[in-house]
């Protein structure tokens, strides 16, 4: 019938979903998700298993979760982005490669006919009820599987196998952990020993214990990863019983910082509540900055992205030959698609193709001449799709080659491959996933403060001091917005260290840009604020006199005067 009607053959109309972790997912009313086999779609006419993945869970999800930006219910087009464009999405950040294209390519071979231009309209409004059609809330999961094998599957469900994810280990925090063995509440004390620790001894004959485990559960969510919160059962941790010497129960002990603290007995849920606080609390001081009224440094700060979109034409042009290449032309197709109609209407193109691309121009391409294929790259990193799978890479390859070709080249250094690097730097940030990575990584952290010290250090070109300060402020804000977060810093101290030296040497020297100046003040702001009061770095920047320095920089511009007076209230 289709041969009739469009003149070409088409075997069926897919609708695909992937499996991962016993878990469907798909594209419809937004990102879906079912257990295989639970959707209204039907049983599936194929499926193909695509592989395994190695990813840690917790990536794949962010990166799922990142994805829910661009595949929203509004955005949903039965022919320009559909449930097929995030499969092959999704399945190219899980594996490096997508879906096949004669299911990817179908919408496009269907509006190629006159028949199918002038049946668009209606066929997506017909269709719109049954490809956005809600998931029975039965069928949907309560939690994701720690598995890492998964199938890819076309036109609907099926099983997924397990595996196991190679994710970082530890213990789990916000819930109550029930121990029956004094091995595992050695494990549990020792885990909190720069922390704290509470143990509730309770037994199956108490009924006073069992109303405040309500209230203990609660305490335990609050608590997160601040401290461990453990339940003891006296009737089947007879052990325990006799080493901690509890002779009733609602007991409660309390440990700081691997010392025992407190200890009480009653089941009274105030008592409960102000102790578990008040030991939190010791465990974990507010920092003095927190008191401060600083409205700048105070909040979360995005990142500075270098979105501008030169004449691609031109500049596929200085490429050479390399220019034909079809990785550059699908990658030039894809800017432009996205930069006229949104991220929405613009599907992926073959991300390994272009990054091996890339590869290649790095090892061969003379590096007067190579400024071209990092800067088109650029373009496409404003879509956190095109990060986000650079984060997948192993050993984040492309990134790596990228940084160490510029580092290498040092001084040697042409102005335009070093400014296009760091403007590309800066837009990796675009995916929070890579952009842990960047911080988190050694060799990689390394790479990148090379990149930016060595840039702040030129005196001749004002643009790449602009550009570095931009990238010393994303690394800043990232590691700032943990903070804020209360979670543990992603960049290590001694990073911090070489690089707020690194932008102190260069703010006492930078007298002719304004927003270098900025940017350089506003990283050193981020990088002091909720710093260890007696760690290296506040006792760095006590050394170099990092508030003269700052204060220096008052009459500089007024547009900059509330700024350094914040800084230089955190560097006090």
């Amino acid at each position: 019938m289709s041969l009739s009607f469009l003149g070409t053959h088409i075997d069926a109309v897919y609708h695909t979903a992937l499996v991962f972790g016993g878990i469907e997912y798909f594209f419809g009313a937004g990102i879906q998700q079912t257990y295989p086999g639970a959707t209204h779609h039907g049983r599936p006419m194929e499926i193909i298993p695509l592989g395994r993945t190695d990813l840690p869970l917790d990536i794949i999800l962010e990166y799922l979760d990142s994805l829910k930006e661009i595949y929203t219910v509004e955005s949903y087009d039965l022919f320009t982005h559909n449930c097929n464009n995030f499969t092959n999405d999704f399945a190219m950040f899980l594996l490096g490669r997508g879906i096949p294209d004669h299911i990817t390519s179908l919408p496009q071979t269907v509006l190629k006919t006159p028949f199918g231009q002038m049946l668009k309209p209606q066929l997506d409004s017909a269709i719109r009820g049954i490809t956005q059609a809600p998931v029975a809330p039965a069928a949907i999961p309560s939690q994701h599987q720690p598995t890492s094998t998964f199938n890819g599957v076309v036109n609907g469900h099926s099983s997924a196998q397990s595996g196991q994810v190679n994710g970082a280990s530890g213990i789990p925090t916000g819930q109550v952990h029930q121990v029956t063995t004094l091995k595992k509440l050695d494990t549990l004390l020792t885990s909190a020993r720069n922390s704290c620790a509470v143990i509730f001894f309770t037994s199956a004959t108490c009924p006073p214990c069992k109303l405040v485990y309500p209230a203990y559960d609660e305490l335990a969510a609050e608590a997160g990863d601040k401290a461990i919160l453990i339940k003891v059962d006296l009737s089947e941790a007879y052990e325990i019983g006799s080493k901690y010497q509890v002779r009733a129960t609602p007991t409660f002990m309390s440990f700081l910082k691997g010392e025992k603290e407190n200890e009480w007995v009653g089941a009274s849920e105030g008592q409960l509540r102000g102790n578990v606080r008040m030991l939190i609390q010791m465990a974990h001081p507010p920092h003095p900055h927190n008191n401060l009224k600083l409205h700048i440094l105070q909040r979360r700060h995005k990142s500075v992205t270098y979105s501008k979109i030169p004449p691609l034409e031109k500049l596929i042009a200085k490429m050479g030959p390399r220019g034909s290449d079809p990785a550059v032309s699908a990658l030039k197709d894809f800017i432009c698609t996205r930069e006229a109609s949104g991220a929405s209407d613009a599907p992926l193109p073959s991300l390994p193709t272009i990054t091996a691309f890339i590869v290649q121009s790095i090892e061969t391409t003379p590096q007067d001449s190579l400024f071209p294929d990092i800067d088109i790259l650029r373009c496409a990193l404003v879509d956190q799709r095109v990060s986000g799978y650079l984060a997948s890479e192993h050993s984040n390859s492309t990134v790596s080659k990228i940084f160490t070709k510029t580092n290498m080249l040092s001084e040697e250094c042409p102005y335009s491959l070093r400014i296009v690097t760091l403007q590309l730097a800066c837009n990796l940030f675009t995916s929070p996933i890579l952009a842990t990575q960047l911080l988190q990584d050694g060799e990689l952290c390394t790479e990148l403060l090379q990149l930016v010290t060595s840039s702040l250090l030129d005196t001749a070109h004002p643009p790449v001091r602009v550009a570095a300060a931009s990238l010393a402020f994303n690394i800043a804000a990232f590691n700032h917005l943990r903070r804020l977060e209360e979670k543990e810093d992603l960049l290590r101290e001694s990073a911090q260290v070489e690089l707020i030296a690194s932008l102190l040497e260069t703010l006492t020297n930078e007298n002719e840009s304004k927003d270098c100046v900025r940017g350089l003040l506003t990283a050193i702001g981020l990088l002091a604020y909720g710093a260890p009061r007696h760690g290296e770095l506040m006792e760095l920047c006590n050394a170099l006199d990092a508030k003269g320095t700052v204060n220096a920089k008052k009459a500089f511009s007024d547009d900059l005067k509330d700024l350094v007076r914040e800084v230089e209230q955190v560097l006090a």
